[in-house]
């Protein structure tokens, strides 16, 4: 940032958040507001002002005694984050599947591209899987795509050590150009599928690789929300996990695996 006064609340959180979510300021981390304020050439007003905005996306926390600390990362917290995107996204984006143009398709496939050249870079991955998703997160109603950016900020802060997992960005390019064709083809349903899959995938791998014991309740309770059934974590999974859905009408699925997950369709009876 340049060094001036009068920094807009906006730019100031901006600086704040970016270095919380990208681990820059470590969980528990002490944020003094003169410091700051010094360093950011702002004042008080529009520092506190971006700390509330931060506290309410679970981001800081404030008490009394300690002042301002970056909060603590609560890896139940985003199984249940990942277990609400499950509700949310994949029904809106099958729903604006046919409003996608083709200069959507083209900066979607610019994304996923980036994504295979960044494969070793985690930063530049993560960043290039956000703007493959950003492209239809971008037309959500306004709530819900402040709710699941929301999300997004919190569970990006696991994100980085699982990215840095030598099978995630060849898994997660496989998926999403999947879900690219079927965009690219108007197939709502399959569409929807895919970015279930993916959802469900990412959170089975986030928290088994950091706990492999980790009871994933919430999603399991979300996916059978949805008419889908992860046929072995009922407490524990043993990865790959078996998906099935049993929605009526559902698009054709082909067979496919990642570490996490597997879909073997069921032969023609």
């Amino acid at each position: 940032m340049k060094r001036q006064r009068g920094h807009s609340v906006d730019q100031v959180h901006q600086v704040l958040e970016e270095r919380i979510v990208s681990g820059f300021y470590a969980p528990g981390l002490r944020l003094s507001q003169e410091l700051l304020a010094e360093e950011l050439n702002t004042s008080r007003t529009p520092l506190r002002e971006a700390f509330n905005r931060l506290q309410a996306n679970g981001l800081v926390v404030a008490s009394n005694n300690r002042g301002v600390e970056v909060a603590p990362i609560r890896f139940e917290h985003t199984e249940q984050l990942y277990a609400l995107r499950l509700l949310v996204e994949p029904p809106l984006i099958a729903a604006l599947i046919p409003s996608v143009a083709p200069k959507d398709i083209q900066t979607m496939r610019a994304a996923l591209e980036s994504m295979r050249t960044h494969s070793y870079s985690t930063r530049a991955f993560q960043d290039a899987h956000l703007q493959f998703h950003q492209v239809l997160l971008s037309r959500y109603p306004e709530a819900m795509r402040v709710a699941v950016e929301s999300a997004y900020q919190r569970i990006h802060r696991h994100q980085q050590l699982h990215f840095s997992r030598p099978h995630v960005p060849e898994d997660f390019t496989t998926i999403d150009q999947h879900f690219l064709d079927a965009i690219e083809a108007g197939n709502a349903e399959l569409a929807r599928k895919w970015n279930e899959f993916h959802l469900i995938d990412t959170a089975l791998g986030l928290m088994l690789d950091i706990d492999p014991e980790q009871r994933l309740d919430s999603l399991q309770l979300s996916a059978a929300g949805v008419n889908i059934v992860l046929e072995q974590p009922a407490t524990v999974p043993a990865r790959p996990v078996r998906i099935r859905w049993n929605r009526p009408g559902t698009a054709s699925m082909p067979a496919v695996e990642t570490v996490n997950l597997i879909h073997a369709p069921e032969p023609p009876g």
